[in-house]
């Protein structure tokens, strides 16, 4: 498991962060890392992530850090309502957004103009935990695709498994014993060059998100040793509502959780 160092100055908070995180993550959970040096070393990155745990921002962090850079994230607004955590969050750099709100437009501007100062942004394309009752990579939301065509910035697709042990999703108690091995294995990036050359439209839009989608749901399958499913579950589809505990739906699929 090859590591990288990190050249950006991490800041107070970023310091605070990885000097608490760090050395509990690593006592937690043992790591494979597979092909994180696939993240670009310098310049703004998209690193498109699958989502299974409430868990995966700390765990993908430990993965981007491993490897060379500092992880900014679009963070749901609520988060930086409280003073001192939305401080904290903003000296470490994350930008928040809120979720399915005409607002999100002031999350996507900010996106952008971190990607244009050689920002690494940490984006999970579902916009939620998968819906997907096998917590396969479900259908994706277009935030990280238009970004993309709009900075022409390459996106690593990652695929994690193993998260969702640690912490099973919409759960609280964590599961930390025995210990679990959370892997992550990261591609090369997905090409959408001749979709950026194009006039914007949400076709365009569209045909990147599934290319992201499809390359995520691909190392999800390699990691998993499993083949995936031949469409990506649909929410809407469905039934279910878009955020918030699908468990909590009178009309929720029946499929048993894979584990």
């Amino acid at each position: 498991m090859r590591v990288r160092k990190l050249q950006q100055k991490r800041g107070w908070a970023m310091t605070v962060a990885a000097g608490i995180l760090k050395p509990t993550l690593l006592s937690a959970t043992s790591r494979t890392w597979i092909d994180g040096d696939k993240i670009p070393a310098t310049g703004g990155c998209i690193v498109a992530i699958n989502h299974i745990s409430h868990v995966d921002p700390l765990l993908s962090a430990h993965f981007v850090y491993d490897h060379g850079r500092l992880p900014r994230y679009l963070a749901k607004s609520s988060l930086f309502s409280n003073k001192y955590l939305g401080g904290f969050l903003t000296s470490a750099g994350q930008i928040p957004v809120e979720r399915l709100s005409r607002n999100a437009i002031g999350a996507y501007d900010a996106a952008v103009r971190a990607i244009g100062e050689g920002e690494c942004l940490v984006i999970y394309p579902e916009g939620t935990l998968t819906r997907d009752p096998d917590l396969w990579p479900m259908r994706g939301k277009t935030g990280a695709a238009r970004i993309a065509l709009a900075t022409g910035c390459p996106v690593i697709p990652v695929g994690q498994w193993g998260a969702h042990e640690v912490l099973p999703p919409y759960t609280k108690r964590p599961h930390l014993v025995p210990r679990k091995n959370i892997v992550m294995k990261a591609g090369d990036p997905v090409p959408l060059d001749d979709l950026a050359a194009l006039p914007t439209s949400a076709a365009a839009t569209a045909r990147a998100t599934d290319r992201i989608m499809a390359a995520i749901t691909a190392l999800v399958a390699d990691i998993r040793h499993e083949t995936a499913p031949e469409q990506r579950y649909d929410p809407r589809a469905s039934g279910v509502r878009e955020i918030g505990n699908p468990h909590d739906e009178p009309h929720r699929t029946k499929r048993k959780h894979h584990r």
